[in-house]
């Protein structure tokens, strides 16, 4: 647990150290009354600010982007995983190795050539960015093998319906209740970095593929985006987004917004979309709950319980429903393409 929490309303950030002059008085005497050794600032910030912070403060700065990082490679088990992960971790880090040397670059070099500080900058400098080289080779690999998976996917001609969400909104364990995926679900963020596709028996007659994807949140930082777009890839595959929302959460407004947002960065909003209320379980009152979920979308949601298997059955007559109403031309340019790679 944090030992303490500090806001500041402010119309801009200061460009130089994010907070204003008296915040920053305010946190040098929190550091010196708490003993605080780490800071945490839940927003992006520019490396300058980040130097600023640490002169000033003494201690460790970390921002909300280094944060999601260091859990997601945490999370990362597969190959794949791992090298998202490092890509987003070395295109933070580039642009922060300036002033690292900088007790070096005060010393005076031998005339005619580079201090040591900023020769080690330098190597440094071409060492991470040759290790984004590889890494992004990696993950072409990555996205090439994707597609052939995708190609011979879209000639059995079985629709893909996806599932995205907020992290930790019960993705993963619907995925499981719904098929035989087995894969990993614990109740805490991102557990899931890497897209599961199983088989889905929706009724005699339709049958789906069910794909799961990483969980989104709120601000989500652009490396990350572009480290996993080859696993993202499947939502621009996807026939229908199952849009799976944690009733019980209580800024449960506020994610699914933040997911549209991400969606609409990603240029799949215009996708077939199913809400669908989780954890129904949990809630006191989930009639009136759900209605008045429903009256703030101005839609009708489906509710279920993936962790008690419950309105599962609800949940699939309601997408083999709605898959043979949708406009046809995209399965159809989906397996054309198919054909044609």
């Amino acid at each position: 647990m944090p030992l303490a929490r500090v806001k500041q309303r402010l119309r801009h950030p200061d460009p130089n150290s994010y907070v204003g002059k008296g915040k920053l008085e305010q946190l040098v005497e929190l550091r010196d009354e708490l003993r605080a050794t780490l800071a945490i600032f839940d927003d992006e910030l520019t490396p300058a600010q980040q130097r600023t912070l640490e002169r000033r403060l003494g201690i460790k700065i970390i921002d909300r982007t280094a944060l999601i990082l260091d859990i997601f490679a945490q999370r990362a088990r597969t190959r794949e995983g791992v090298v998202q992960v490092a890509l987003a971790q070395h295109e933070y880090l580039l642009p922060r190795l300036t002033g690292q040397w900088e007790h070096l670059e005060r010393m005076e070099g031998a005339i005619g050539s580079r201090g040591p500080g900023e020769t080690q900058l330098e190597t440094d400098r071409r060492l991470i960015r040759n290790q984004i080289k590889r890494l992004k080779k990696d993950l072409d690999r990555v996205r090439t093998h994707r597609q052939q998976h995708r190609n011979k996917r879209d000639r059995a001609g079985i629709p893909l319906v996806a599932l995205v969400g907020y992290t930790n909104a019960g993705k993963s364990t619907l995925m499981n209740a719904m098929t035989d995926a087995n894969v990993r679900a614990r109740d805490r963020l991102f557990e899931t970095l890497d897209p599961t596709t199983r088989r889905c028996r929706l009724s005699d007659e339709h049958t789906v593929l069910l794909s799961d994807t990483v969980g989104f949140i709120q601000k989500l930082p652009t490396q990350l985006v572009a480290a996993f777009r080859a696993t993202l890839e499947e939502l621009e595959e996807a026939d229908l987004l199952l849009h799976v929302v944690d009733g019980a959460s209580p800024d449960i407004l506020e994610q699914m917004e933040s997911v549209e947002g991400t969606l609409r960065d990603l240029g799949v909003d215009q996708r077939p979309t199913l809400t669908v209320v989780n954890k129904i379980d949990l809630l006191d009152e989930p009639a009136d709950q759900i209605a008045e979920i429903e009256a703030a979308l101005g839609t009708k949601v489906i509710a279920v319980s993936a962790q008690e298997a419950v309105n599962l059955d609800t949940l699939r007559f309601a997408i083999a429903g709605i898959l043979p109403s949708l406009d046809d031309v995209h399965i159809v340019q989906r397996r054309g393409a198919a054909a044609a790679g």
